[in-house]
């Protein structure tokens, strides 16, 4: 049993294993990019919101509107996260870009740039 007070971290995991699978092809939405992934689910502790970070490969135009793709079925994704979970209430969700992908692949790249031998 998880120790008291940390059930919303619970249901964050929960929520996440679920959109991962939704994200992954059980969305029908064309907007949706195949290059989707749910990187973290977190939930607040009152269990009524949710913040859902997706990272998406691909175009700016990709992004958007896999994002939009994502905000207009928010309210089916929270009655199937109702059933599939059994919740009474499924917390709001706001989806956000994540985009530390694109940050640490910039940095790697800087590093490798600094190990080159520098020509004098």
């Amino acid at each position: 049993m998880t120790a008291p007070g940390h059930r919303h971290e619970r249901i964050a995991e929960e929520i996440h294993h679920e959109l991962a699978v939704m994200v992954s092809g059980e969305l029908a939405d064309p907007r949706i990019s195949e290059m989707a992934t749910v990187t973290e689910v977190r939930v607040t502790p009152d269990l009524k919101q949710a913040k859902v970070y997706v990272s998406v490969m691909g175009t700016e135009e990709e992004r958007k509107s896999t994002m939009a793709g994502l905000a207009a079925a928010a309210g089916f994704i929270r009655g199937q996260l109702m059933q599939r979970l059994g919740l009474r209430r499924s917390p709001d969700l706001h989806f956000v870009l994540d985009r530390s992908a694109e940050y640490s692949e910039r940095i790697e790249s800087l590093l490798r740039e600094m190990k080159k031998p520098q020509d004098s």
